[in-house]
Order: C-alpha cells, then structure tokens, then sequence
C-alpha cells in the first residue's frame, strides 16, 4: 500500500473513534484565551498559579532586561550541550537556587519534564534492574520506563498493596528496584500517599523517583509541592519538578544527592546530546523561584476555588474524583465528551475533551485545570453553564 494512503486510513480510523486530534492557534488577552477569535476563559492550562497574566512581574524582570540587554544571562541561545560550551553561569545560579530551597540537596537541570523522565530511568536501570510504575503514570514516565533495558511491572493506581504484592514475591530475583509515581496525577487530580511510598521503599531497599510537575509551586508552605507536604524531600531519592507549569517558565529540575547527579550528567543521553537551555529562560526561572515561598495566598485561593468546583459538580451528580486544582468531568462517550465541550467554549469555558489513549478506555473527560487568577464568580460560571 502506498505510505500516504496508509496515514490517511489510520486517520480515519482516529476520526471514526472521535479521537482525532488538532492543533489549536490560541493567544492571549487580557488574562483570557482566544481561539478562532473569541475570548474564553482558559480551564485547560497548567498556569495553576496565575502567573502567565500577571503583568507586573513581566514588568519587573524585562525592566532590568531593558537597562542590562547585553548581559550574558539574557543570552538568547545557549548554541551547544551542557557538556561543551553550553553550560552558562546561569545554570549554577539557579541549580544552587534549588539546592538551597531543598534543603541543600543536589539540582540538575534539564530541557523539560519530559526530557528528565525520559532519561532517567535508561540511564540508571539495567538489565539486573526492575521498575515498578504506577499504572496511571504520564506518557513520558512510561517511554522512560520502556527505553530502560529492565525489566518493567506496572501496580495498579494508587494500590500500595498491590505494589507490595509485587515486590514481596520477586524483589530478591533483582540488583535494583526503582518505584516511580507522579506525586499529583495530572489527569485524575489524586494524590499519591508519599509517606507510605517512602515506606515500602525502605522496607524492600528500593529506589524511589517522584515526579512533582504538577505539585511543584501549588503545594507546600514553600511551594515545594507535596514532598514538603510530607515532609519528604530528604527521603525521596530523585524528585523530578517542572518549570512549564506553575513556575511559568521553561525547563525542569532534578533533585537529588550529588553522586546521582554526576552519574546522570555523565549517562543521561538527553543531558548529553541536547542544546542547552538559553540563559534567559534560567533567568526568568531563578527569577520566579525566588518569589515562590510568597505566594501562599495564591495556593490558599487555588485550594478554596478547587474545592468549590468539585463539590459543585458533585452536587450537581456529574462524575469527579481527585482532590487538587486539577478537577475532571468524566464523561466516558467519546462523541458525548467533544459535544459538552464544544458546548461549553460555545459558552466562553475554553475546555477540551480528554480521550483515550489519554486517559483509559470509557473514561473520557473534561478536565478543568484550575488557576489562582481564576474567581469564585468564574467557578459560578462553569457550574451554571453545565
């Protein structure tokens, strides 16, 4: 067959399970979305602090910009790998940052979160090696997982027993066991238990990564995410945290002690044979970072509104689960999941329908992602549309 009109009938197949997806031109203005030229309100972005719209900080960080364009940490390019000429002053500033709001542990830098996940476990589990994920894990966990030459087992969704079933029955047949977990799951909106995490992997001497992308800056009297919550940073031995989200930025963080991070510098292939992050970027991120720890107001607001949402829907007999700024509708119909939502930005809610493989089979959804610039009245809003 010719390739061409291979492509064309699996995109097909895509359009007659109403999975086919598109990419979408949105701006921004005035704090709203807009998308094919109406402003909505933007339920589907990862600003869960508010800080994209928020214009005096903009204000702030581009002023000195403007007095200092020649600085070497506004670079706009790195122009090589960390390992060659890439590695800009920057990168210690703000890895020395992190180290001292983890409480002296190692950072490490990399491109993005998915670039962190997709590299770590290949550089660190071998063939002797065996991983435990939990089942709902995002996709770049998963290719991390799948890259890895170890052998791979996957424990049902927050199920610690299962997980303890697992390593009861095969722990010793293995040189190292890695358990890896998102901290917040980025589409139910749940909450991993940390401590009884930290737990098992003292009990069966494992290793265990925790993937905070969408905890970092929203939890924590700090903003640390849930490994402050729980008190967690020193027990944990790699926590991966992103800077796309909350901290509205660029990038992401590994943090750990200093003899994984040399060995990651030296094994890590996306550390190694990537295009270091502009200095500007770093810049911008050292520059959010340091005001983080002050915005408890906002996680205080974030937290209320969230809340009120899911109680909402729950009144409202709609189907949620989770306990986060992150508040999914689960619909289960493909085609009745694009309806609402197509109805719903019809209404000004700019929401997108959540499907497989996504999400699992027969659980498809809207999934509002919930942010501090947000206000009860906008909460009001969703609740008496739907």
């Amino acid at each position: 067959m010719d390739f061409n009109k291979f492509i064309e009938e699996q995109l097909d197949t895509l359009d007659a399970q109403n999975q086919l997806r598109k990419l979408n031109t949105i701006s921004d203005k005035n704090g709203l979305a807009v998308l094919d030229g109406k402003e909505m309100l933007n339920l589907s972005s990862n600003d869960y602090l508010g800080l994209a719209s928020e214009k005096k900080l903009r204000e702030e960080f581009f002023n000195d910009l403007a007095k200092n364009p020649c600085n070497e940490n506004y670079k706009l390019s790195a122009s090589s790998s960390r390992l060659l000429t890439g590695n800009h002053r920057q990168y210690r500033q703000t890895e020395l940052l992190l180290s001292q709001m983890y409480q002296g542990r190692e950072a490490v830098i990399f491109n993005s979160g998915y670039h962190a996940n997709l590299g770590i476990l290949p550089a660190i589990a071998g063939k002797n090696d065996i991983i435990l994920s939990d089942k709902l894990n995002h996709a770049s966990i998963i290719d991390g997982c799948q890259l890895a030459d170890a052998k791979l087992k996957r424990y049902r969704h927050l199920d610690y027993d299962h997980l303890e079933n697992l390593l009861e029955s095969g722990r010793d047949d293995y040189r190292n066991a890695f358990i890896i977990t998102e901290s917040l799951f980025s589409m139910d909106g749940d909450i991993a238990d940390i401590q009884r995490l930290i737990e098992i992997k003292k009990k069966y001497n494992c290793v265990l990564i925790v993937d905070e992308a969408h905890s970092i800056g929203v939890f924590g009297e700090k903003g640390l995410g849930l490994c402050e919550v729980f008190d967690a940073i020193d027990d944990i031995d790699i926590i991966v945290a992103t800077f796309g989200k909350a901290i509205c930025s660029s990038g992401a963080c590994v943090i750990t002690n200093s003899t994984i991070k040399q060995y990651l510098i030296n094994k890590m292939r996306p550390i190694i044979f990537t295009t270091a992050l502009p200095p500007i970027t770093l810049s911008w991120t050292s520059f959010v970072l340091e005001r983080i720890a002050d915005m408890n107001s906002r996680r205080e607001h974030l937290k209320k509104i969230s809340e009120k949402l899911r109680d909402g829907l729950k009144l409202k007999g709609y189907q949620t689960m989770g306990n986060s700024q992150i508040v999914p509708l689960i619909v289960g119909d493909n085609a009745k999941t694009l309806t609402l939502a197509k109805k719903l930005q019809d209404a000004g809610l700019l929401v997108f329908a959540i499907r497989p493989p996504t999400v699992p089979p027969k659980t498809a959804r809207i999934r509002f992602s919930l942010g501090a610039h947000l206000t009860e009245s906008d909460i009001d809003k969703i609740l008496n549309n739907l």
